[in-house]
């Protein structure tokens, strides 16, 4: 392997792009993504996830390329593409075969493969070293080798980038982990924790998230329990949180690319090896159920069986452009089937991609936007957050309902005759 080693990173999304521009400020990095219009934007210094800044792009000696050719003598590839999960939420290893197999067949002797994307106990080593085998010509282990290194990426965080976090790694060898310190430790520093094996490194990424499901879950049953009982579960957890050792999880919508899916991969593991895994599906159905339990609540208490409803916000989280997962959706679907008429603005979303997505044709602006029957808060972007009552009583009709899931207009105090539901 050449020293200083050549770097290439296929799959240039919210995983991908962020370590690629990091690398490139050590090493010489190959930047690979098979859409063509992401390479060409990239090139052209926009990042469409907004997790890298243009200038950072600019300023980049990264190479970007949709021609798979671009891969030859690479030492280290380093795979970031999706891990979805498939209409019956069984693991989508589609991706990540598709990659394993383009590697194949640009893999030389001695380079190191690494697998970022989640992935279930066992996938980088039983299918994917099988797959490069297959387009390589070269044996698993002596000729290449196989490393793992979970992904810890949140949009849209400033705090917690790629250069700031503890990295994970395990090499197939002691001298594969050792490489791959040296390499991920030049980004951040030398924080790099060396994982027992590369199954034990998939394993510790697949709980990571499926335990912040499963307490957002909990979370969300306090809600409906507290709801029931006449009470506002925010005010129980602003008291409850004084303890020391309560842990402050809040209530709400749980999509996203990982911790909506991420705990399917975990589920799959348990069923292979025969248990039925109780507490991460549990946590699962809650989740997703939450969109229904919305929407139903703020049916209850409109006027009107065919109401003129507002959602704010689409995107899975605050102040990011990702739709991926989202479960807003859920929320608008079943007010639809109820016969209300939903209209959704959401200022970071793309619209195309919404329409692409899920057919929800977006509102251009809130500009004239007035007279309606309940407006529901579900995504905290700042924009909305910094509505007062004016701004929101302009949005409703006389005695309108608003909907506040998120709890950012908890201190706007509305006029007598305006309704309001928390969740």
């Amino acid at each position: 392997m050449s020293s200083p080693p050549r770097i290439s990173v296929v799959g240039l999304g919210y995983v991908g792009l962020p370590l690629a521009i990091h690398l490139a400020r050590h090493f010489e990095v190959m930047g690979f993504d098979i859409d063509a219009s992401r390479i060409a934007e990239l090139k052209r210094g926009e990042d469409r996830t907004e997790e890298v800044e243009p200038a950072a792009l600019r300023d980049t000696t990264m190479q970007f390329s949709d021609d798979e050719a671009a891969l030859a003598r690479t030492d280290i590839f380093i795979v970031t593409v999706p891990t979805p999960v498939d209409a019956d939420n069984k693991p989508d290893l589609r991706p990540i075969r598709g990659a394993s197999e383009t590697v194949g067949r640009n893999l030389e002797k001695g380079a190191i493969v690494v697998f970022e994307s989640t992935v279930y106990p066992g996938v980088t080593e039983d299918v994917c070293g099988p797959i490069l085998e297959a387009g390589s010509g070269l044996t698993c282990g002596v000729d290449f080798f196989l490393g793992y290194s979970p992904e810890r990426i949140n949009p849209g965080d400033r705090e917690h980038t790629v250069d700031r976090i503890t990295k994970v790694v395990a090499g197939q060898t002691p001298d594969v982990t050792a490489r791959l310190v040296a390499m991920y430790g030049a980004i951040n520093d030398g924080n790099v924790f060396e994982a027992r094996d590369i199954r034990t490194a998939e394993a510790a990424k697949v709980i990571e998230n499926a335990q912040r499901d499963i307490n957002i879950a909990f979370v969300n049953e306090v809600a409906v329990i507290l709801n029931g009982l006449d009470l506002n579960v925010l005010d129980v957890l602003e008291a409850a949180n004084t303890k020391w050792n309560f842990l402050p999880f809040q209530p709400g919508l749980v999509g996203g690319h990982c911790i909506g899916v991420d705990p399917f991969y975990l589920a799959h593991a348990a069923q292979s090896v025969g248990h039925n895994p109780e507490v991460v599906l549990a946590g699962r159905r809650i989740n997703d159920g939450m969109g229904g339990y919305i929407a139903r609540e703020i049916a209850e208490r409109l006027e009107a069986s065919d109401a003129r409803v507002l959602i704010l916000g689409l995107t899975f989280k605050e102040n990011v452009p990702d739709l991926r997962n989202s479960r807003v959706v859920d929320i608008i679907s079943s007010l639809r089937e109820m016969g209300h008429a939903v209209d959704v603005h959401d200022p970071h979303a793309d619209p195309d991609d919404a329409q692409k997505f899920f057919g929800i044709e977006l509102l251009a602006s809130l500009d004239g936007g007035a007279g309606y029957d309940a407006v529901i808060g579900a995504v905290r972007h700042d924009e909305y957050g910094a509505f007062g009552a004016k701004a929101l009583t302009g949005l409703l009709a006389d005695g309108g309902l608003l909907a506040d899931i998120k709890g950012m207009w908890r201190s706007v105090e509305l006029p007598d005759a305006y309704r309001r539901w928390q969740l």
